[in-house]
């Protein structure tokens, strides 16, 4: 809800973003002009309770309220999005934020938007040095052509080789508790913050699994089950990878998935773009990440009037 005479714009009224907010957000979500996966559906109902996540619906546009996001103890905005002219939309958080006490921060901006936004007054730019997107080739993930990922053919064929009879299934409704066992039986990775607020809100997604616009591949074999399985969202040209988990112990698993579900995607979509996420200063996370060559990272910034 907003208010729109010239007095009052700064009146945005926030809401808590959640799944009931699908209606709301997903259309305006749509029309983000960047590849980041912060302006998808599942990158902010995965993290709306860790990041505080609202927003608000105004003449056409999404705002959204959280906190830094490399500093939690810090209000923060994303880019509005939608129908209203950025000079606009700034100035209404700016009134809003003037209102509230609080100083205009925009956090995970994309950096192809930094140049209007200095032109709007910004004057303090960090960038996330441990937050920007990998993304990468559609085609190449898909196919694994080339020598630069010789490496990766050799794991899925060995998966292959070892698996004779393995197979990549859609993820439906009635896998679902399967996945969902297969996940609780996953170790529990206690060094890093978020991994145990990943896996819950993991489950409460998969809970809600058939009425999400959103897609899944689970790798199963004879001998073990469900071995591996991918979790994504398809924005115009690109495939967003929510969840990906395997088993890291069946040599080949996590490459097969990767493959596998970037193929399925290629093949319904079209999609030329796959967008795997950040790597958060995980250095584990990161090697995997650049063993797939990306084409570019998308950098993110705060930006503070």
């Amino acid at each position: 809800m907003c208010l729109t005479t010239a007095t009052v714009i700064h009146r945005l009224r926030f809401r808590p973003l959640d799944y009931d907010s699908i209606p709301a957000i997903a259309p305006l979500l749509a029309r983000s002009r960047s590849r980041t996966c912060d302006y998808t559906l599942a990158g902010l109902l995965m993290w709306a309770r860790y990041f505080d996540y609202r927003y608000a619906v105004c003449r056409g546009t999404l705002f959204i309220k959280g906190v830094k996001e490399n500093d939690r103890s810090v209000p923060a905005f994303s880019l509005p999005i939608g129908e209203m002219p950025l000079d606009d939309s700034i100035a209404m958080l700016r009134a809003y934020c003037r209102e509230e006490g609080v100083p205009t921060v925009l956090s995970a901006v994309p950096e192809d938007r930094l140049g209007e936004l200095r032109a709007l007054g910004a004057d303090r730019i960090e960038e996330l040095v441990d937050w920007a997107d990998y993304l990468y080739n559609a085609r190449d993930l898909a196919t694994l052509s080339g020598s630069a990922y010789s490496k990766k053919r050799n794991h899925v064929n060995r998966f292959a080789s070892d698996h004779p009879e393995a197979a990549l299934v859609e993820l439906t409704p009635a896998l679902v508790p399967d996945v969902k066992r297969f996940l609780d039986s996953l170790p529990v990775d206690r060094e890093h913050a978020t991994a145990m607020v990943e896996r819950r809100e993991v489950e409460r997604l998969l809970d809600r699994w058939g009425s999400l616009p959103m897609d899944g591949a689970v790798l199963m074999t004879p001998d073990t089950g469900i071995t591996a399985f991918a979790i994504g969202e398809v924005m115009a040209d690109t495939l967003y990878v929510h969840v990906e988990k395997m088993l890291h112990d069946v040599n080949g698993a996590g490459e097969t998935i990767n493959k596998g579900f970037a193929a399925m995607m290629l093949d319904r979509y079209g999609v030329t773009f796959v967008n795997r996420e950040e790597d958060a200063g995980d250095e584990g996370l990161r090697r995997a990440k650049e063993s797939y060559h990306p084409l570019m990272m998308l950098r993110k910034y705060n930006v503070e009037f």
